[in-house]
């Protein structure tokens, strides 16, 4: 409908336009017509004006009616009903305003057809036009793209995750790096090294870039066998330091990014530890934590025979039987096959956990269990007088070692790191010692099955063996000893020395230790430094024997590989100001961290370049192995990674001066590029592959590109512990 607007002093409430009647040039046509759309505040209706300018000199009279003095002139059409409006006074029309006509419905219509989209509209207008087929269908269209597009994004996303192959933990991207304590860095000058020491010196890890660190025991201990007999499993000794000592060391190591993994002693205490003074008194609940037979003062209860020698057995006053001990008489062994001891040793595990220990290294595991029966082990040699049978070799340890029973108590210690494996990047490792010799099926065992994960590696110890062996085809067999009996899937490790060996420039010779560095650092798994291989540290001639295992075969004595880390040429290697427990080596002068620092083509450089060059490399983190050499001289693999062009190849001589044809392998290019030689500084140098020259004892790393792949070749012998792929576009690995 039409009304006729009242003039303009009409009430504020209401909004009022006048337009005044503009000045229009003579002979002007009356069709300039104008529409104003507006939402009038606390007004009910939105209304739509429409109003006409009519020049006097050509338009009607009635065009400008004399009772609207004032020019005020509007013609007010029906626009949108706001139905939450209230009048403050009853009636539609204020006085003065009544209708004059009544529009037709086709006017109507084209008042909303004069309605422009504008900022600010009110819902019903903007509802209005969102139903218009112009803005309806973009609408829908962006609607379902969206949808599409967010969809395809998670099915992106869920296939990338299921290709990907699993991230490698900290233990298997880092080398493990062992510290004795006692010999690693002394920090209050009393001549043994102790965890104040270990924290002082967290910059060498960084430097080497190492980030696991495996510390030898540091329990309260009366060290008979210097920590491995444990008085009080959660307590610090005196000799090392305290527990704010350790905490600081730990913290301060996860400040660095660094792991720490400590020695879990399962198989024995000392006979100073509180449960074994209340077992030989048979206190209630006690009397059964240990091996306890019935025996006589001079007769054993079988031959069974210690590691260190003699009898395991020892007569206890006390409780008037014998109790077992695999290793010394003051270490008694635990009977695992009491709820009870195993439940004490799983909270010492938590204890540890708690504090936020990274892993364990498991010592000693085959000895955990023994045969119940106690029957005699049988002689290896059956013509030997039992009454002479005194060392652990002269024995088959049939019920000593690898009892049924003992992966079931391994695989609950695996659980019970689990729990506190939840939080992402804490997992916690575990590593198991076992030396089982040829024996290796049953050193295999300790991975677990498919199902049920024991350790995630038990301690590759075949390449201790290799200065017995030393040659290239020896080389071959130890690492392919591991490898064809590793299962399936199943993370390799490496080791060439510990606490318990000779150091490995001793035993092979000081000209080799960069081959072998070399060797360990591109092989794949994880490799383990004993403290000192980094720089070639030797074993020393000790006059006075410390090692328990010594006083009994000075043959066998483990001194000489645990004397004082060297670090500098200072007094005493920069070990200590005052003295060392053991004597240091006399090439200290030169054989030490600080003066190799200083030498771009030293045994530590080399080792360092080796370990950066490691982690960068996805070839050598978790590619493909494949030998291609083995002789008397030479051994070489190769390392690959599928969709990866670039590769290695790993030449090591441990014989004679020695020129490799490998014109015979069609996936290796006709010549090679020398990243890395450890004689001399030969890199980017070209050698052709049809004569590969190395010295003794050298060490040569060579990179190349190809597309071709040795592992798909069945003529050669290749392992990768979990299969994947790199996809250049994305700079992706997936599963393949």
């Amino acid at each position: 409908m039409a009304y006729r607007l009242p003039p303009c002093e009409t009430e504020r409430r209401r909004l009022v336009l006048c337009t005044r009647p503009l000045p229009l040039k003579p002979g002007s046509r009356c069709s300039n017509k104008s529409t104003l759309f507006t939402s009038v505040r606390g007004s009910r209706d939105l209304v739509s004006f429409s109003f006409t300018h009519t020049p006097e000199e050509t338009c009607p009279a009635r065009a400008m009616p004399s009772e609207e003095p004032n020019g005020c002139s509007m013609e007010l059409k029906e626009g949108i009903d706001n139905s939450t409006f209230q009048d403050e006074e009853s009636g539609d029309v204020e006085q003065g305003c009544a209708p004059e006509e009544t529009a037709p419905q086709e006017d109507r219509d084209s008042g909303f057809k004069q309605i422009k989209p504008y900022a600010g509209m009110p819902k019903e207008v903007l509802l209005l036009y969102s139903s218009q087929p112009c803005y309806r269908l973009p609408r829908e269209i962006l609607f379902w793209l969206t949808i599409m597009l967010t969809l395809a994004l998670i099915a992106l996303t869920i296939t990338v995750i299921a290709l990907s192959p699993r991230c490698l933990s900290w233990w298997q991207s880092s080398t493990v790096y062992q510290i004795y304590p006692r010999s690693f860095m002394d920090s209050d000058n009393d001549g043994v090294g102790d965890l104040r020491g270990i924290k002082e010196k967290l910059d060498h890890f960084e430097y080497l870039n190492i980030k696991a660190v495996w510390i030898s025991p540091f329990y309260k201990s009366p060290m008979k066998d210097f920590g491995y007999d444990v008085e009080d499993f959660r307590e610090i000794d005196p000799l090392f330091g305290t527990m704010q000592d350790f905490e600081d060391l730990l913290a301060a190591m996860h400040d660095r990014g660094l792991k720490l993994i400590m020695d879990y002693i399962p198989n024995h205490t000392s006979d100073r530890h509180r449960w074994f003074q209340l077992s030989r008194n048979r206190t209630q609940n006690y009397e059964d934590y240990y091996i306890w037979a019935n025996c006589s003062r001079t007769k054993p209860p079988n031959n069974w025979v210690s590691i260190f020698g003699n009898s395991s057995w020892t007569y206890d006053e006390d409780r008037g039987q014998c109790f077992l001990h695999q290793f010394l008489k003051e270490q008694p062994d635990l009977n695992f096959r009491n709820p009870r001891v195993i439940k004490e040793m799983n909270d010492v595990l938590h204890f540890w956990l708690e504090k936020g220990v990274d892993g364990f290294r498991m010592d000693a595991v085959k000895h955990m269990l023994e045969a119940p029966h106690l029957r005699n082990e049988p002689q290896v040699d059956p013509e030997q007088p039992p009454d002479t049978v005194d060392t652990e070799f002269e024995l088959y340890h049939d019920y000593t070692t690898s009892q049924p029973g003992l992966h079931d108590i391994i695989r609950g210690w695996r659980v019970e790191l689990d729990k506190y494996s939840r939080e992402p990047g804490r997992y916690r490792f575990m590593v198991t010692e076992s030396y089982d010799y040829e024996e290796i099926d049953k050193t295999m065992m300790y991975y677990g099955t498919s199902f049920v994960r024991e350790s995630d590696f038990p301690f590759n110890f075949y390449l201790l063996y290799l200065p017995k062996y030393l040659s290239g085809q020896g080389a071959f067999d130890l690492v392919n000893l591991w490898m064809s009996n590793m299962p399936e899937g199943k993370w390799p490790n490496w080791v060439v020395g510990n606490h318990d060996k000779p150091r490995i420039s001793s035993s092979a010779g000081a000209e080799f230790v960069r081959a072998i560095n070399m060797m360990l650092l591109t092989l794949p798994g994880t490799p383990t430094t004993y403290y000192g291989e980094e720089i070639g540290m030797e074993n020393v001639n000790v006059t006075e024997i410390q090692d328990p295992f010594g006083k009994f075969d000075p043959n066998s004595t483990r001194d000489p590989q645990r004397t004082p880390m060297q670090w500098s040429a200072a007094e005493n290697a920069g070990f200590s100001t005052n003295k060392t427990w053991l004597p240091v080596h006399p090439d200290y002068k030169t054989v030490n961290v600080e003066a190799q620092k200083n030498e771009s083509e030293s045994v530590l450089q080399q080792y360092r370049a080796l370990s950066l060059l490691r982690e960068a490399e996805l070839a050598l983190q978790r590619g493909w192995m494949c030998y291609v050499w083995s002789d008397k001289d030479v051994f070489a693999f190769v390392r690959e990674l599928d969709g990866l062009s670039r590769a290695f190849l790993v030449v090591l001589n441990f014989g004679r001066d020695a020129v490799t044809d490998l014109s015979w392998v069609a996936g290796l290019p006709d010549e090679l590029t020398v990243h890395m030689s450890t004689r001399y500084a030969a890199r980017g140098e070209r050698r052709r592959k049809a004569r590969l020259e190395t010295a003794r004892g050298e060490g040569l790393l060579l990179e190349y590109s190809t597309q071709r792949r040795l592992n798909s070749n069945p003529a050669f012998k290749c392992f990768v512990s979990e299969k994947a792929c790199y996809l250049s576009e994305l700079d992706i690995l997936y599963k393949c």
